[in-house]
């Protein structure tokens, strides 16, 4: 079950913009399995590199652990796509966030 729920995150968020995030919660949301943030986090950290996983962001626009990601920091891919932070470091979520689901 985890693997096919990981395929759906996956596929999920394959649709979210560039310029655009989506929280955990939003995703779990959108797969109706508004309990499922977690394992949406944990499906983040095993991502192929294709997913665009740097668009997936805490609730409330936190970043996540940066070991999440290498090389490239979230923050600059998401600022090189467009996306704006507030002064003390989270994504402005009134401006960017995903509501496609």
């Amino acid at each position: 079950m985890k693997n096919s729920f990981f395929e759906q995150v996956y596929s999920t968020v394959r649709l979210i913009p560039a310029g655009e995030v989506a929280s955990y919660g939003q995703i779990a949301q959108a797969l109706d399995a508004p309990r499922h943030a977690r394992v949406v986090g944990w499906a983040m950290r095993k991502a192929p590199a294709d997913i665009p996983s740097h668009r997936v962001v805490k609730k409330g626009g936190e970043l996540p652990d940066q070991a999440v990601f290498s090389g490239i920091s979230q923050k600059q891919r998401l600022e090189a796509e467009g996306v704006q932070f507030s002064s003390e470091g989270k994504v402005n979520m009134e401006e960017h966030s995903w509501t496609g689901y």
